[in-house]
């Protein structure tokens, strides 16, 4: 396992300084270092550390988010209430609906394995999405109208609305059924997430607070190991809870920052948030890497032109939706149009579940697996590419 995080890290690391030399997103090269020693290329890595990819991963985007809660204030949120609440369920749904209307037509599936198809394909990526949100905060591109905060808060929402439709609709096709109550767990999982987070934040200040109280001061890099710790129980919650309540843990790990960063001093925000800086730069690159270890080349090719067209006709039915969540705004077209580039980016979810359908037998599961893997192929560059390329043209520096 040692060797193998070895090649993890120096191998992603190269790639992703070749990347930066050629004017490419480093997360390219991060994702093609992972297919190169992945399983189905030169099959370098060790299965125990693949076993637990999907753990590794998740803790490398709860690292994200804890940086991205503490570089959120509440009076940013508000700023950009109504159009981050659209942005959360209506290019996803617009996307979903471009395969359910296209999809049996381009591939012969049913309505319902279409459904499937795009709430697999839906989700924004929040690796690729939040540390440019966080970047384009610090550097104040766009802040002056919320627009990076705009974006992170609905891609955070995305995530929960679209994983929840793929459960009922993967319900649906193994005779279960869809029901009220299943709809409803989008909204109980998202102000679940937002309380429990909140108070897990306001139950670490005051520990923190108690603490200096009586001179026992608590290090920045004490709280950095508390607070992460925190955000790993949060995730880990959700998977307790599945059953019984709807809850979200990654929501609740941006909540939990953002409380931090509401109650602590100025200072102290900023040292914990440039700590957690430091630790995505591993993070980071342990993530894209083995993402890109969970692409199969062969379902790539297999796919073929057809799923590449109804992958670039879905994201032209996402971003439609994306520019109608923006009207109304005071955004100019600059910024909407970066808003709508924002979207575009597909990797973890579809790493995550991808193969679902597949393992529960679905006729649909190997094109879904197929579809999954050449979106995350062409979009998750096609997206960061365009985030780095066009911020400064489309976002004016407040």
């Amino acid at each position: 396992m040692l060797t193998s995080l070895a090649l993890i890290l120096l191998v992603g690391l190269a790639a992703a300084s070749v990347c930066r030399a050629l004017r490419l997103p480093p997360m390219v090269g991060m994702l093609a270092a992972g297919i190169l020693l992945g399983p189905h290329a030169l099959n370098l890595l060790d299965g125990s550390i693949l076993g637990i990819s999907a753990d590794l991963r998740q803790m490398a985007l709860v690292i994200i988010l804890i940086k991205a809660g503490l570089s959120l204030r509440p009076m940013d949120l508000k700023q950009v209430g109504r159009p981050a609440l659209l942005m959360s369920f209506l290019p996803a749904s617009f996307e979903i609906a471009a395969f359910v209307l296209l999809a049996p037509v381009v591939f012969g599936v049913s309505r319902l394995e279409a459904a499937i198809m795009g709430s697999v394909l839906g989700a924004v990526s929040p690796a690729v999405v939040v540390p440019r949100m966080v970047r384009l905060m610090e550097e104040g591109r766009g802040a002056g109208k919320g627009v990076p905060q705009l974006v992170l808060a609905g891609a955070s929402l995305d995530d929960v609305f679209v994983i929840v439709l793929f459960g009922t609709f993967l319900g649906m096709a193994q005779g279960e059924g869809a029901s009220a109550a299943g709809l409803a767990r989008v909204p109980a999982s998202i102000l679940l997430g937002i309380a429990g987070g909140i108070l897990a934040g306001l139950a670490q200040h005051l520990l923190f607070e108690a603490r200096y109280t009586k001179g026992r001061a608590v290090r920045n890099s004490t709280k950095t190991i508390v607070i992460l710790s925190a955000a790993f129980l949060l995730v880990a919650l959700q998977g307790t809870l599945e059953h019984m309540v709807p809850f979200s843990g990654l929501l609740a790990v941006m909540a939990m920052a953002c409380a931090l960063r509401v109650r602590s001093p100025g200072p102290v925000a900023a040292r914990l948030s440039e700590k957690f800086g430091k630790l995505w730069i591993a993070a980071e690159v342990l993530l894209f890497v083995l993402v890109g270890a969970a692409v199969e080349i062969r379902y790539t090719l297999a796919a073929g032109w057809r799923a590449m067209l109804m992958i670039l006709l879905a994201l032209v039915f996402r971003s439609a939706g994306a520019a109608l969540c923006l009207l109304g705004t005071r955004l100019n077209a600059g910024e909407r149009l970066f808003c709508v580039i924002s979207y575009l980016p597909k990797a973890t979810v579809q790493a995550a579940i991808g193969g679902v359908p597949l393992a529960a037998g679905l006729p649909c599961g190997r094109l879904v697996l197929s579809m999954a893997v050449l979106a995350i192929v062409l979009t998750a560059p096609l997206g960061a590419w365009g985030m780095d390329a066009f911020y400064r043209r489309l976002l004016r520096r407040d």
